[in-house]
Formats: C-alpha cells, structure tokens, sequence
C-alpha cells in the first residue's frame, strides 16, 4: 500500500541578471556567521551531554521525569521492527505527518508548531495527570443521562476545567460522556469522556489538539490493544488515530488508568489526506453503509449523495458494471489492506466481521472512500479467527467476489504477515508500550502494576498463538458455499445475541411445545433493536428462511413510517414480514437472491418494539432453494 507521495520542493525562479551583490564581502561575512553558529553548536552539545550524563540513572530509552504518582517520560514508543525487511508489509511514509495542524476548529489554519507539540506529546511525553473538575450543576446535567447505553440518546457537553501534572490549567473546557454498548458507564461510575478543549474557549488546545478522547478501557484491562492495533493499522498504510494514556481525576474522584486517543476530525484529515475536503461519516452501532450514517465533517450535513453512490455501486446488477464503479468510488488497495489488518488482530467487532466500530471518509480530491479502524480494544481473542472466511459486511462482501480482489486480499494478508511472524517484532512493540506504563501503575500501587504483569503475559501468549494461527491458515483453501440435505434443506445454527438496547434480554429458552427457543424480551423505557445472528455461505441462486415465532404484547417501532416489530430477514435488506401484539406459533419466512458465485449471508431473527417479547423455534430455522443457479 503506497502511502502519500512526499511533498516537491517549490521550483526557484531564475535569478534576476541585472544588479549584483560583491561577491568577496559576501562570503567572508557568511563564513563568520557559520563559525559563530558552529561554536554555538558544540557548546550546546557539550552542556546537553554533561546533562544527560548526570541523568542516565534509567534503562536505556527511557529519559527519567517521574511525579510522585508515577508519571513518566519516555523515550519514542512508535517501535516499528525493521528487522523483517519487508518493504511491502506497510505503507512508505505512512506515520509522517502532512503540514497540517492538529487543531480541528472550522478555520483550520495550519500551524506546524502545534503538529511538534502533538507529535512530541504521543510519542515521548509524559503520561499525563489530568485533574477534571465539573461544578455541580454541570453534573447534575451529566447525571441525567441514562445508567446505560441508549441507541440515539444525546450526549449534551458540559462545561469543566483540567489541571494538568498539577501545573497548566485548561480553561472553559467542553466535556461529554461517550461509549458503546460495552463500554459506556455514567459520570459516578467510571465513564468514558470526549475532551474538546476549543470548544467554548476558540484557539485553546492540548498538546496541539483540540480534542481528544479518555477510553476507560474496561474491555481491555492491558490497556494495549487499541495503542498497539493503531500502530498496525498505520503499518499497513490504513490512517488511523495516534493513542497514549493518562492518569484521570474527577472533582478529586480518582478515576485510575486511562487510555488518551485523538480524535476523528479535520486535522486527523489534514495530517493523513494532505486536507479535509470531503465528507467524514461516524459508523453507528452495528450500522453499514446502508444507513443514514452520521456526518462528522463535510458540507451539508444531510447530503448523503457519496454514501448512496457507493451503497449504489454494491448493488449494482450489471458485475461488469460494479467492479468499475468501485474502482471509481472505492481506493480498493487501501480498503483491502483495511480488511485483512482487522481480521489478523481478530477485530471481531470491526467494519469487516460486524459493520461496527468505522469511520468512512469520501475524499472530495481523489473521488474515493476510505474506511477507517475504530474501538479497537477487544483483539486477538481466538489464536484462530478465521482471515480467509468471507465476510457479510457490505462492502467487504462486495469487493470479496471479485477474484482478482479476493487474491490480492490473501496476498496481502501474505505480507502483511510480516507483522506477526515471527513473533519478537510484535511483542517488542509490547514489551515497549509496557515498560512505559508500568512506573505509573506501580505509583497506583505495587499489586496495580503486578496483576497488569500477568495480564500482559498473557497477551503475548495469544500473540504468539495468533502469528501460529495465521501462518497455519496461509496454505488453506477459500471456503465452499454449504451443501444442503437430501430433502433440500439446510439447517441453520449457532445464533448469536447482538443488542443494541442493554435492557434487552436475549435468552435460549426450553418452552412446553418447544424444547429450544431463541427469545428476546424487552420492557424498559425507550426501545429494542435486539437479534440474534448467524451467518454462512451460499451460492448464487433464490432462497427462503424459514422459522416459526411466537409473540406477546409486541409493540412495534415505526421508522420511516414503516412498523417492524418481529420478524426475519438478511442483514443488508428489509422485511414485510411484521408480527405485532400477540400471537401463537406462526410460521414465517423470508425469499431473497444471491447475484454472486458465492456471498456470506447473515441471517437476522429480530425485535425492533417499544416492548414485548418474541420466541423464535430453533428447529424451524433453516433455508430452503426456490432456484438453483
């Protein structure tokens, strides 16, 4: 994947042939000014190296700054292995920062001064002490929002201050609470914040940012896995943000560990696209591009032209016709490095396995989308996830039926591989990262620091196990569309819960008549958008899902002023199928088409109400041909 070419130098303009300067005085006085600058050049390094002498108590790379609480300088973290010598494992230049600034204001006027300032900060600063205060009724703003994650709830910023290592202070600072499904937790428990520093106090910045975010890593008690994933993604030439951590406290409440990511914003842009034209969109919770994705950055915020064009382009009939739409509307190279980094670190919550956790950003200047990682902090949790598996994403299905794509895919998991095996590359990005963080846990406490040992330990098992796992997977075939029965049947199991309402419950239930049922209940306040999901892989030809369901008080959302309640479908399409209020077993079931030689196809049982409950017969579910192709 080639990164952005560097920047050409400005040709001179021809030197004027009229009036000349004298020669001699000239460089007589050019040669004092050089001696004057080289005398001051080796007294200065004479006093730096007199200091670092009387300072080099610590283990090499690592400069000493240590508070009282553990934080501490280090010496650069970005430890990319060049021992493979693979040149084609990452993108040439893909960390180097464009001119642009790292302020994401609507002006955006670049200042490198605040681009040193960042890139100091995230590759040797300090690990920050970060004191937050909220005045109370600020707070109590804050506790109005909901104990747990809510689709669609806002999130309203409030007004704080940050002592930084007891010294800078940030004034009128704007504050929010953020988090998914898994990690979202309220302001007096130990949330999850958005810092925009600029906000309400226009020009402010920390570090060169604007904003930042502070992850409270409770799905990653490492606290490595979204540094170390970025530090991949980038490799592979996938933009992505740049991470650190911090030591956070509100009003005096110490909140412990937290892992300190930029943001998605114009300067995330500026720093990896040379700009910001175009459009950037948030992908929602578990939402693919064929919904009204949110737009961060770009002109008129309900212009959703690029997105529909590509969604468009997916679903085009004519194959022919599709590959060269895609190759207009898609930087395809990028998009398959982007693929095969999230399926090697077995980001199974990811735009590729899950269409979640993404950003996607149109670039107005090349006339292409870009995807981008995001939460990657649960990783490489099965040393043999699947990287040749097709994915049901939509545009990762897509791309994946293109032969020349699908090999160019399995070569650069090839390269890619590079990264992972053998192993010591890698886990000297850990032990780095490690060895950073460690005095400040230990500052937290001894048995802080010790227990986080362990859990290290283990991470670089499973690292281990996983360059095992993906080199064992490099000599196997592209899987096979499932065979069905005798009868013409194929039965369909391992379901999955995916909620979008934490309130919901998903459950596998024994009923009178029906020994095995898939339920969904739901009877808080707001609304379900609850599943349960399992996928496989078909061939081209006409189908039908088929279950039997049974429901109770259902009472069914409108969206778009279309009811859906319960019922069954393929991810990437919609139902008529409606069931409401309460009914007995009743069989349903779901016709759709496969245009692609072979395609992994998500199946969906689902309950989208303000309340009620929906139980769906295990031994109901299967598919059946209506046309072979």
């Amino acid at each position: 994947m080639a990164g952005l070419p560097p920047k050409q130098r400005k040709k001179r303009g021809k030197q004027s042939s009229g009036f000349r300067l004298p020669v001699l005085p000239i460089a007589i006085g050019a040669g004092c000014i050089l001696l004057a600058f080289g005398l001051h050049y080796v007294l200065s390094r004479a006093t730096s190296a007199t200091s670092a002498e009387a300072t080099s108590e610590t283990p090499p790379n690592f400069a000493s700054n240590s508070s009282p609480t553990g934080s501490q300088t280090a010496s650069p973290i970005s430890t990319a292995p060049n021992s493979t010598g693979n040149s084609n494992a990452g993108a040439p230049g893909s960390n180097s920062p464009s001119a642009a600034d790292e302020r994401s204001d609507n002006g955006g006027v670049a200042t490198p001064a605040a681009l040193s300032a960042s890139d100091e900060f995230f590759t040797k600063g300090l690990i920050p002490e970060l004191r937050i205060t909220i005045e109370p009724a600020e707070l109590e703003t804050l506790r109005k929002g909901p104990a747990t994650f809510v689709i669609g709830d806002p999130r309203p910023y409030v007004h704080a201050s940050i002592v930084e290592n007891g010294g800078k202070k940030y004034e009128n600072v704007a504050l929010k609470l953020k988090g998914s499904a898994g990690s979202y937790r309220p302001v007096d428990d130990r949330p999850a914040l958005t810092i925009n520093v600029d906000k309400y106090q226009k020009d402010q910045t920390f570090h060169g940012l604007s904003k930042f975010h502070l992850n409270n890593s409770v799905q990653d008690d490492t606290y490595i896995n979204e540094w170390l994933a970025e530090e991949l993604f980038r490799e592979a030439g996938v933009p992505a943000t740049r991470v650190t951590h911090a030591r956070v406290w509100l009003n005096d409440r110490d909140l412990g560990f937290y892992v300190l990511k930029s943001s998605f914003d114009k300067s995330f842009l500026k720093r990896h696209f040379g700009h910001s034209k175009g459009s950037l969109y948030e992908g929602g919770f578990v939402q693919d591009i064929d919904v009204d994705l949110q737009k961060e950055v770009g002109e008129n915020k309900d212009d959703r032209a690029d997105l529909k064009d590509l969604l468009g382009a997916c679903r085009e009939q004519d194959v022919s016709a599709r590959w060269k739409r895609l190759e207009q509307l898609l930087d395809i190279e990028r998009f398959i490095s982007f693929m095969a980094m999230e399926m090697m670190i077995g980001h199974w919550d990811g735009y590729t396995l899950n269409h979640n956790n993404y950003r996607l950003f149109f670039d107005a200047r090349t006339g292409q989308a870009n995807f981008l990682p995001h939460g990657t902090d649960q990783l490489f949790g099965d040393p043999n996830a699947s990287v040749i598996n097709l994915p049901s994403s939509i545009m990762g299905s897509t791309v994946m039926q293109n032969g020349t794509w699908r090999a160019r895919y399995r070569e650069r998991v090839g390269e890619l591989l590079a990264l992972f095996s053998p192993a010591d590359g890698i886990l000297q990005r850990v032990d780095t990262i490690h060895a950073r963080i460690r005095p400040v846990l230990n500052a937290m406490g001894p048995q802080v620091a010790q227990a986080h040992d362990d859990r290290v330990r283990q991470l670089k098992a499973r690292l281990v196990a996983r360059a095992e796992g993906l080199i064992a997977q490099q000599s196997q075939e592209d899987p096979r569309p499932r065979s069905f029965d005798d009868a013409g049947r194929l039965a369909l199991s391992d379901w999955n819960p995916v909620t979008e309402s934490p309130d919901a419950k998903l459950e596998v239930v024994d009923m009178k008549k029906v020994p095995k049922a898939y339920s969904i209940r739901f009877t808080a306040k707001g609304r379900c958008n609850a599943s349960w999901r399992c996928k496989t892989l078909l061939g081209k030809g006409t189908y039908l899902l088929h279950a039997k369901m049974k429901t109770e008080r259902v009472a069914a959302v409108e969206e778009k002023g279309q009811p859906f309640g319960a019922g069954i479908r393929i991810s990437g399409m919609t139902r008529d199928n409606v069931r409401r209020g309460t009914a007995n077993w009743m069989p349903v079931d779901f016709e759709f088409t496969i245009e692609e030689d072979t395609r992994m196809v998500e199946f969906i049982l689902e309950l989208r109400a303000k309340h009620g409950q929906v139980w769906f017969d295990s031994e109901s579910l299967f598919l059946t041909r209506v046309q072979a192709e």
